[in-house]
């Protein structure tokens, strides 16, 4: 079996290479990302393999059709990129629905204390053998409220970290987890007050019309001054836009961004020898208080371990079964999710 992998990078092709040669998948890997310029690369192939960034359109999801292309194999959890409803009764989308959740949840903790204790600043500082302190003061996170939206599996792992910190919890997901909230250290609230009440809010919520911006002029309206602000999910939960005035306006008092709305320019490539067009991003790298890394939460040699061999054991099961459980149905549900009408 033979598939299209597009936008390789070369931390993929380790993992991939070893879960592919055990069940025998045979990966192409095409370092340019997938939309309607590039779908021609997959003719030949039996399926496509794609990450965040690539594009799986109407007219993507026509043409792999007719080139007889039955997969679209997601490398990942998150599916806003591909038109679902377009997709249904022309290709089947397998995605990985989780994969090392501590590699985020961790990754989110790390960018938080980094900011807070200014640790990139002494990390700068120290290299030119630059001891002073002045501005350097932080705060501690024990007993400070962090509002955490989105409680699926990163979330709960990001809750669990926070506790560990003596972090009170505000908690808010449409569809709550059993047993999360206890009444105490961990509690299920509104959105509003969770803005309201938090000191810091961390997004770990899939990318769907309820939560597109997310946080924007209005809710940051209703934050506290000085709320910190921790994105490690989707670039479009937060516009960044409202984000970047809130800063300048020093309601928000720090940022930390793995993601951004209009990454896939961007994210992933050296542009270091260049001018940024975006000036949105470019102003929240320049800003002290904000903290940018790309997309680079998941990668973790577990995660890419993990990433692979679901990937693979997805095409693997779909092609021999012609079912998958990690299979999307077209409202962007999976079928457990289809047959409790959490998908409608």
């Amino acid at each position: 079996m033979k598939i299209a992998f597009f936008d390789a990078k070369p931390y993929d092709k380790p993992s991939f290479d070893k879960s592919g040669a055990e069940l025998g998948v045979e990966y192409k890997y095409f370092e340019t990302k997938l939309n309607e310029d590039t779908v021609e690369l997959a003719s030949g192939f039996d399926g496509v393999c794609v990450f965040v960034n690539d594009t799986v359109n109407a007219r993507v999801v026509d043409r792999l059709h007719e080139m007889g292309i039955g997969i679209v194999a997601l490398r990942c959890a998150g599916f806003n990129n591909v038109d679902m409803a377009h997709a249904y009764g022309k290709v089947h989308v397998l995605r990985v629905p989780a994969y090392s959740p501590y590699a985020v949840a961790e990754h989110t903790m790390a960018l938080l204390l980094t900011s807070i204790r200014r640790i990139h600043k002494a990390y700068i500082r120290t290299r030119d053998f630059n001891f002073s302190l002045a501005g350097m003061t932080g705060f501690d996170l024990h007993s400070k409220t962090v509002g955490v939206i989105g409680t699926g599996r990163i979330g709960r792992v990001f809750i669990d970290i926070c506790r560990g910190f003596g972090m009170k919890v505000l908690a808010y997901d449409k569809y709550p987890a059993e047993g999360l909230d206890n009444g105490d250290t961990v509690k299920y609230t509104s959105l509003d007050r969770l803005f309201e009440q938090s000191d810091i809010i961390s997004l770990h919520c899939p990318l769907t019309e309820d939560t597109y911006h997310i946080i924007d002029e209005k809710s940051l309206a209703k934050c506290k001054r000085g709320v910190v602000i921790l994105n490690t999910s989707r670039g479009a939960l937060v516009d960044a836009e409202a984000l970047l005035e809130g800063i300048k306006s020093r309601k928000v008092g720090a940022a930390c961004l793995d993601v951004y709305e209009e990454e896939a320019d961007f994210f992933f490539q050296d542009f270091s020898g260049h001018i940024l067009e975006d000036d949105v991003l470019a102003r929240l790298i320049s800003m002290p208080n904000v903290i940018v890394t790309s997309h680079q939460a998941f990668l973790t040699e577990e995660a890419l371990t993990n990433i692979a061999e679901t990937t693979t054991n997805n095409i693997v099961e779909f092609t021999r079964s012609g079912k998958c459980p990690n299979e999307l149905c077209y409202r962007g549900g999976s079928a457990e999710d289809c047959k409790s009408g959490k998908c409608f």
